[in-house]
């Protein structure tokens, strides 16, 4: 049977009740029942299970409703209907994910507060909070995205909150199995492999994932394993139980960065053979929701983190800091061996997390209807990292090699304890004619260390060693603070108006306390970063049109950031304050109207224009300069058209111009240090297409990404996977096979 319309003729005799034998009939016109239309992309609701987003910018996007090159997770396509993001875009699988906005570092997705079906999966929401797991998007129901004011409930990420919200058991069978195997270009392999039963009292649902790829630069092969599992227990209407476990393991060969003259010259070439990164993610959640009435619903869940990521790699001589690390050849001896031992950097995570919510429904006095919600977060982590030398080999071989390179200068060894506990409260006051009023506080605790030591050795310019000593940096801050902000909401029929004003704060994390080597220099005063943000907005329905538009600003205070002291060493310091400001919208059209003919063909538009600078700063050359990571123009838009059996889509995205420095540095020149770390990301483009033919079966899916084959990149990494320019990838394509059963089928 069609999903999309149901055509039923109905026929009913008329029986005439008089003496005449004739018999009458009418014949009904036919009668089109449909569906309503699945929309990929949309705001949530005022209250959604024990969260409050009425007032909010919030954004949702279902995959189920996209069609996409799945099996390598392509960032771009999967946020497109999320307004303003910047992405790094660092391999061709998408095992990484590195998106921000408003002028917001995109790095590892460090500057949200990154969750999955609710709860944290950073490193560390405070101290570390970078994003080394990114969950499958075959496993992925719908990504939700609230901006600023998400830092009352979640946390204070100045980017706000992101969420994954996984598949759950499928209803209404009793099991169902899912496999989806994609090949691409560059040899890339992907099976992804689910099932989901429901049987009485339990359900579940768990998959696995498998994902190779030789990449598209020399020395850029990738080999994951991924699985998701999560159990069901509802014994009666008033109690629902969950376990999740996340597994995630990879290991990823990389190419090293490029100059400018490298990258011009041939945008794909590789200079580093022996570099490797990999990840071993651990997570195991529970939760228990206890609804004793239809008015109360009460949350407890807790969630456990074990997990590690190793990189290492040939980085440039260890003892000559005076020669460029991307153009210091990586000498080996005659036999083929490697002379340099290499940078190892081990860190390990390991924390507890327990969060408690209360939602109740309430009149006062028979008048409007109110929503509170109360709740309360304890956290605690004991973190490790260690940097050193490693083996002078080829392989990943990620052990420590201190005894046989003694004197290796990037020595250090620090423990990071970390706790936190927070209380927040938010409410809903419905007033008349459609208006609503938000106000919420959350109250911070966080006491945040570093404790350890590392090695300082001298050179002379021969690179032989003159002085060692060994020197211990502990660090400890305990603070306490309170947010407050306040939402306001005016919603008719498909229409709302909305508004929001919170306080934001961001904690200096271990990357800022931390010294790595005597080149490397924490300020003393350093604090951590303040400000708010706020949106003023419009979103709704009419007709064919959707619509979702804002103005927003952002104030960032006490930005941290790294400018050179005058004896060319990196200082990590507060660099001052920042203001970003623009226009954001997402407008979608129906071309044809609904129910008329065989096509649903809609046109849409991801739009923001972004303004930012540095409004206040004591450091000299960066007042009046434009914040690092903000493109004027962030601008995606495209073209669908679905029917009964094909879904066609065609993505363009262009975004302007980015500097990533505070000083908005023009590319450094041939032979200077900072080569190929230095500069701009230039203004690019690129389209992408992606189809499929569906069935009760499944779906055959097809694509190309970067279709016209744009050369370009969109990060300079000052370390890993560099250091210098990470080309973006060329023209790929894919075909993948998608089968569905379940038992009804």
């Amino acid at each position: 049977m069609d999903c999309n319309k149901l055509v039923v003729i109905l026929l009913f005799p008329f029986l005439s009740y008089a003496q005449s034998s004739d018999t009458a009939s009418v014949v009904l016109d036919e009668i089109r029942i449909t569906e309503k239309k699945s929309e990929s992309r949309a705001s949530l609701k005022n209250v959604e299970g024990l969260s409050i987003y009425a007032g909010k910018k919030s954004e949702v996007v279902s995959l189920d409703d996209l069609v996409l090159n799945k099996g390598a997770n392509t960032t771009r396509q999967l946020f497109s209907g999320i307004t303003g993001l910047t992405i790094f875009e660092n391999d061709d699988a998408g095992l990484q994910l590195s998106v921000g906005s408003r002028g917001l570092d995109p790095n590892r997705t460090s500057n949200f507060n990154t969750r999955q079906n609710g709860y944290d999966i950073s490193a560390d929401p405070l101290g570390y909070p970078e994003s080394y797991y990114t969950p499958t998007s075959d496993g992925i129901q719908r990504i939700e995205v609230i901006r600023g004011a998400a830092s009352l409930q979640y946390g204070s990420q100045f980017g706000g909150m992101l969420n994954f919200k996984m598949k759950d058991p499928q209803e209404n069978v009793k099991w169902a199995f899912e496999n989806s195997t994609t090949i691409g270009s560059y040899g890339l392999r992907t099976n992804f492999t689910s099932a989901s039963i429901n049987k009485g009292m339990v359900s579940a649902y768990g998959y696995y994932n498998k994902r190779l790829s030789q990449g598209f630069r020399p020395n850029s092969a990738l080999n994951a394993d991924h699985s998701y599992v999560k159990l069901r227990l509802k014994p009666n209407e008033n109690n629902t139980f969950i376990l999740e476990h996340t597994y995630l393991y990879y290991l990823a060969q990389q190419s090293g960065g490029l100059t400018d003259y490298m990258f011009g010259s041939d945008p794909f070439a590789s200079n580093r053979k022996r570099n490797y990164f990999s990840v071993n993610w651990n997570l195991l959640h529970a939760n228990w929701v206890y609804t004793p009435n239809s008015k109360t619903t009460i949350e407890i869940k807790t969630t456990a983190l074990q997990a590690e990521r190793l990189s290492l790699g040939f980085r440039g001589i260890p003892s000559m800091i005076n020669l460029n690390p991307i153009l210091t050849i990586d000498e080996q001896n005659a036999d083929g061996t490697f002379v340099y031992e290499r940078d190892l950097i081990a860190g390990q995570f390991n924390n507890q997390t327990l969060e408690a919510k209360v939602l109740h429904r309430y009149r006062y006095k028979g008048g409007q209807p109110r929503v509170m919600l109360f709740g309360m977060k304890g956290f605690q982590s004991i973190n490790f990292t260690q940097q050193g030398p490693g083996s002078n080999a080829a392989d990943a071989d990620f052990t420590f090699r201190n005894q046989e390179f003694n004197d290796y200068p990037n020595q250090s060894s620090f423990t990071y304890p970390n706790r936190n506990f927070a209380v927040f409260a938010e409410h809903i006051f419905y007033l008349n004619e459609g208006w609503s009023i938000i106000p919420g506080l959350r109250m911070e605790h966080i006491q945040t260390e570093a404790q350890g030591n590392y090695t300082n050795i001298v050179y002379d310019n021969a690179g032989n060693v003159i002085n060692r000593s060994e020197l211990n940096d502990d660090f400890s801050f305990s603070r306490g603070f309170a947010l407050f902000g306040v939402g306001i909401s005016k919603k008719v029929n498909d229409k709302e108006r909305y508004f929001n004003w919170s306080q934001n704060y961001r904690s200096v994390t271990f990357s800022d306390i931390r010294t790595v080597n005597p080149t490397f220099i924490i300020d003393p005063n350093i604090e951590d970063e303040t400000g708010w943000t706020s949106d003023l907005g419009v979103r709704g329905k009419k007709g064919r049109l959707s619509y979702d538009a804002n103005v927003f600003s952002l104030y960032y205070a006490n930005r941290i950031g790294i400018v050179f002291n005058n004896r060319a060493q990196r200082v990590r310091k507060n660099i001052g304050t920042a203001l970003m400001y623009g226009l954001e919208s997402y407008i979608a059209y129906d071309l044809l109207p609904p129910n008329e003919g065989v096509w649903e063909i809609d046109v849409w538009a991801n739009t923001a224009i972004t303004g930012a600078n540095y409004i206040r700063s004591e450091v000299p050359n960066v007042q009046g300069k434009r914040v690092e990571f903000v493109p004027l123009l962030n601008l995606k838009n495209g073209i669908s058209a679905k029917s009964d059996k094909w879904n066609f889509s065609l993505q363009t995205t262009v975004l302007s111009k980015q500097f990533t420095d505070v000083e908005n540095s023009e590319i450094a020149q041939p032979g200077d240090l900072r080569d190929g770390i230095l500069g701009p990301i230039p203004s690019y483009t690129v389209v992408d297409f992606s189809g499929a033919f569906t069935s009760q079966w499944g779906a055959l899916e097809f694509g190309i990404n970067n279709l016209f084959n744009d050369v370009y990149f969109t990060r300079r990494a000052l370390g890993y996977p560099g250091p210098g320019i990470i080309p973006s990838a060329p023209r790929n394509m894919y075909l993948g096979l998608r089968i569905k059963l379940d038992s009804k089928s």
